[in-house]
């Protein structure tokens, strides 16, 4: 990864839960959307967005950061 990225990734988990939110709402607007989202529309993705809220919420088992990230970084090499 990029310098800058690791050090952001670093910083990140510093900031309050809103801190964070905020920064991911803000990148996932930069994104360009996808093939039309996979079949799933705005609406869609929304009440997805609003169950995963929900369960993290009410405590949920979760996975933690570096699995998440191990996961992502897994799906990324092999695109």
């Amino acid at each position: 990864m990029d310098e800058p990225v690791d050090r952001l990734l670093g910083e990140t988990p510093g900031l309050s839960q809103y801190d964070r939110a905020r920064i991911v709402t803000e990148l996932l607007a930069t994104l360009e959307p996808d093939v039309p989202s996979q079949g799933h529309s705005e609406v869609d993705w929304i009440r997805e967005i609003e169950r995963r809220a929900r369960a993290a919420v009410a405590g949920s088992p979760t996975l933690s950061w570096s699995e998440a990230r191990a996961r992502i970084q897994t799906r990324l090499s092999s695109s």
